[in-house]
């Protein structure tokens, strides 16, 4: 009997470490914050012109992420930009602009024409077509802090350009 009781143990114990290695772990904060991500004397038009015009050529989307550097899920959002199951799905699908709201007094011309819905808090994701033409504008990252990789893998997959059979054997 106890030799059967210990190897329930032993079992319940490697199921349970089994299915900890695949919980999905929330995005984490980066080590050291970086002053600079929002930054105030940016020109956010010019920025946003610049992306549009460089996603053209590139045939990639434009993400505009309106945030501040006093946010803490403005942060983790980048930091998860960074890491190696989402930086080359961003890199090749997007190219990022990183929009400074200040304490909600800055860009919020450029948040209202982008439909960003600065009052349910930030960071706060608009989607452009490499066009320029809005496609999606989403708060589900004003908590980042409680999306997981997976979250931001599934909203990069769905919102990146798809591609034609012409650009996929060009590139």
């Amino acid at each position: 009997m106890p030799n059967k009781l210990i190897r329930v143990v032993i079992f319940l114990c490697l199921v349970t470490t089994a299915f900890a290695q695949w919980k999905k772990a929330p995005l984490e904060p980066p080590s050291v914050i970086n002053p600079n991500l929002y930054r105030a004397d940016a020109n956010a038009s010019a920025e946003i012109q610049h992306a549009i015009a460089a996603a053209q050529k590139q045939h990639k989307r434009v993400l505009l992420v309106f945030g501040a550097n006093w946010c803490i899920d403005c942060h983790i959002l980048d930091r998860a930009f960074h890491q190696p199951r989402i930086a080359p799905l961003l890199e090749s699908n997007f190219l990022v602009v990183h929009i400074d709201v200040g304490q909600y007094e800055r860009n919020l011309q450029l948040a209202k024409k982008y439909h960003a819905h600065l009052e349910k808090g930030v960071p706060e994701v608009s989607v452009l077509e490499s066009n320029g033409t809005f496609l999606y504008s989403s708060t589900e990252f004003e908590k980042s802090r409680l999306l997981t990789e997976e979250d931001v893998v599934a909203f990069l997959d769905k919102w990146k350009p798809r591609r034609t059979s012409a650009q996929s054997v060009s590139r």
